[in-house]
């Protein structure tokens, strides 16, 4: 066993002392979960502060995440010009077999560009809602492996369910309450297969079968019901705490993910739209026809806007994203840009 530092600096944008709780807390959360810390390996944390720094200590904040016997020390930094400004740094010694090459530094916020070499890249919560037909799981998704992010299709939870119903001989519309009645019997996983999001329904593969009408004309109704939205949202906050997730659907900026570092409303015009899936039919073989297809779409966007929870709506922090004059590349390039610029924000 050694005695070994790690590092860690974070800035914050206000001197109060909720910015320096929240960052102060942060940081020390993701040292101790990056290094599988407890609190019998740390033998003390410094911190120190820039001057600008008043409001409170940050080793105030650290004893609230319930470190109470590791000693803790708050030091003054000097005040030097050029210096990063309202910067709290943090040296964590720990008793350790570890070598150097395995302790992970922590660099967040402002700060890092103290170490752009260790530093983490900011990892945001994606929200892509919009119309159906608009693209959004094909473009989310390609956009989501070139980002190295989650690619979570919200979508496709629903029509999982709607598929459970379809094949019980339940009338999604007429008996509600039935289907309600048999969540618990209804199991959804989602795995990831190559970088492809696979559905599973009571540990059947449903992929192929969710994309088929019955199923996407089952969704919006499914999703119409209050008590099965609240399960699934459930589980889609659960899988977007940390990061790093892109996620699509009707609703994710205006109810699952409201505070999502970055919203987009994704649409394109309902001739586009149609147009797109009777070629996605066209090549698979499917017998269909256009003027169908578009009265399909239109009675979809009518009952997803129009539906007494939560409807479809365009956030009002969201920034529209029109790709009906776009190609498929040129959307998923859009939404890369968008989301490289608020990774930096």
């Amino acid at each position: 066993m050694a005695v070994r530092a790690i590092r860690g600096a974070t800035t914050i944008e206000e001197n109060t002392a909720e910015c320096i709780t929240r960052a102060s807390v942060e940081m020390i959360d993701k040292i101790i979960k990056k290094n599988n810390l407890s609190a019998d390996d740390m033998i003390d944390i410094l911190f120190t502060v820039t001057p600008d720094i008043t409001a409170m200590f940050p080793a105030a904040a650290v004893r609230k995440m319930g470190i109470t016997d590791v000693p803790l020390l708050d030091m003054a930094a000097p005040d030097i010009d050029g210096a990063l400004k309202m910067c709290i740094r943090v040296m964590v010694h720990i008793n350790t077999d570890m070598g150097n090459d395995r302790m992970r530094h922590v660099y967040l916020n402002g700060a890092r560009k103290l170490r752009p070499d260790i530093a983490e890249k900011s990892r945001i919560s994606v929200a892509v809602d919009g119309p159906a037909g608009a693209g959004k799981s094909s473009v989310a998704r390609a956009a989501a492996q070139r980002l190295g992010y989650v690619y979570i299709d919200t979508g496709a939870m629903y029509r999982t369910v709607a598929v459970y119903a379809l094949e019980n001989g339940i009338d999604i519309k007429a008996e509600p309450e039935k289907l309600v009645s048999q969540l618990d019997k209804i199991k959804i996983d989602i795995k990831y297969e190559d970088g492809v999001q696979r559905m599973y329904l009571n540990g059947a593969d449903v992929t192929g079968r969710i994309r088929q009408s019955d199923a996407s004309m089952g969704a919006s109704a499914v999703a119409a019901i209050a008590d099965v939205r609240t399960r699934l949202v459930a589980m889609q906050r659960e899988m977007a705490g940390d990061g790093g997730v892109l996620m699509d659907g009707r609703d994710i900026a205006t109810a699952v993910l409201p505070n999502a570092e970055l919203k987009i409303y994704l649409t394109a015009s309902v001739e586009e739209r149609a147009m797109r899936r009777y070629r996605e039919y066209a090549e698979k073989g499917a017998e269909c026809d256009y003027e169908t297809i578009k009265a399909d779409v239109i009675k979809r966007d009518y009952d997803d806007m129009n539906r007494a929870v939560s409807p479809l709506r365009r956030a009002e922090d969201a920034v529209l994203l029109d790709s009906s004059a776009l190609t498929f590349e040129e959307t998923v390039d859009k939404i890369l840009e968008m989301v490289k610029e608020a990774e930096q924000r």
